[in-house]
């Protein structure tokens, strides 16, 4: 899952052009990359403690004239580190 990020969290940039092409990213774009995980609330063949819950970790991507820029390398992703800052 992705979407833009702007003025407002989920900016509402158009993702297709006026032709309805893909748009192109472009330097000064800012993206999130958001790979998550969830379980369904009704399926038996998950453990009972794990059913309908979900987990998401996201970063926000700022795309340069040479490639990208994670913004948000530096936030906790293992569970650890993740319980830690919690606390």
């Amino acid at each position: 899952t992705s979407h833009w990020l702007g003025m407002d969290v989920h900016d509402v940039g158009a993702y297709t052009d006026a032709e309805g092409e893909p748009r192109a990213l472009e330097p000064g774009m800012v993206i999130t990359i958001e790979p998550g995980l969830y379980l369904a609330p009704d399926d038996e063949e998950i453990d009972e403690g794990y059913r309908g819950i979900g987990v998401r970790i996201e970063d926000d991507v700022l795309v340069t004239d040479g490639g990208c820029e994670n913004l948000t390398h530096m936030v906790p992703k293992e569970v650890a580190d993740v319980e830690a800052a919690c606390r």
